[in-house]
């Protein structure tokens, strides 16, 4: 799975994260490391096992459950929201 950030919206790094900002309309997203990590990685073109396993590596105490479940939930999230859309 791919996703890229629509026209017009641009994202910056954060020390707890990432802000991405729709340049149109002004509207914004700050997603901590979480989201973040999982949108870098969808952007990468990461399939959702392989960034729940990056989430586990980033977090040992991270049940696989817990990894994959958060991994679908941010990028349903992610893909019904504005600022992103199926590459």
């Amino acid at each position: 799975m791919s996703l890229t950030l629509r026209d017009g919206v641009c994202a910056t790094d954060t020390a707890d994260g990432m802000v991405l900002l729709d340049e149109v309309s002004g509207r914004y997203w700050q997603l901590n490391h979480t989201p973040a990590l999982i949108l870098r990685s969808l952007i990468d073109g990461a399939e959702p096992p392989d960034i729940a396993r990056a989430l586990r590596d980033a977090h040992p105490r991270l049940t696989a459950e817990r990894a994959g479940d958060d991994t679908a939930t941010i990028t349903r999230a992610l893909t019904e929201a504005p600022p992103v859309m199926p590459a």
